[in-house]
């Protein structure tokens, strides 16, 4: 099943979230590499099966293999990262942020792919868990590197619409 078939279960109170779908699918503004690593690795990092599958169906044709496990693997790693760092953040003891956090997270810097487009698979998981920091640092990466606001932007909303199909899919299943 395709994503936007799968959208398509969605009940008629969520018929924006559905359309939404629809037009991140065909959104020019990022190149298929990105679009489709950034619905995976949001995909995944909802953690609800039935639309992990239904990403999985729909990148397969459109990834390597290469930028497929990259999307995975960031999704894995910012589970982990977001967590972590969001902690650190939100600790009222400072002590916390100087620390080293002494978890292996390697594939950050070797990703496989464009260290840019698994910057912005991480961007998009970090702002659908919530961590501001991770979203200022791969934000940060992101503009040095060039990367426009829109297509930022872009990446967020496929992280924000991913995480509505999910979460109103599962309610109602």
């Amino acid at each position: 099943m395709s994503l936007k078939e799968f959208a398509g279960t969605l009940p008629d109170f969520a018929k924006d979230i559905r359309l939404n779908v629809g037009s991140l699918l065909s959104e020019p503004q990022l190149t298929d590499q990105r679009k489709f690593g950034l619905f995976l690795a949001c995909a995944h990092a909802t953690g609800y099966k039935p639309l992990v599958d239904a990403a999985e169906a729909e990148c397969a044709p459109k990834l390597s293999p290469e930028a497929a496990n990259a999307a995975r693997a960031a999704a894995a790693v910012m589970a982990m990262n977001n967590v972590y760092y969001r902690f650190t953040h939100l600790a009222g003891n400072q002590e916390y942020r100087n620390m080293p956090a002494k978890l292996r997270m390697n594939v950050i810097g070797q990703p496989g792919i464009d260290k840019v487009d698994f910057e912005l698979f991480s961007l998009a998981v970090s702002a659908m868990n919530g961590c501001g920091m991770c979203i200022d640092s791969h934000e940060q990466i992101l503009k040095k590197a060039g990367v426009t606001a829109d297509a930022i932007q872009t990446s967020v909303r496929i992280g924000a619409v991913i995480k509505a199909v999910g979460t109103v899919h599962a309610a109602m299943n």
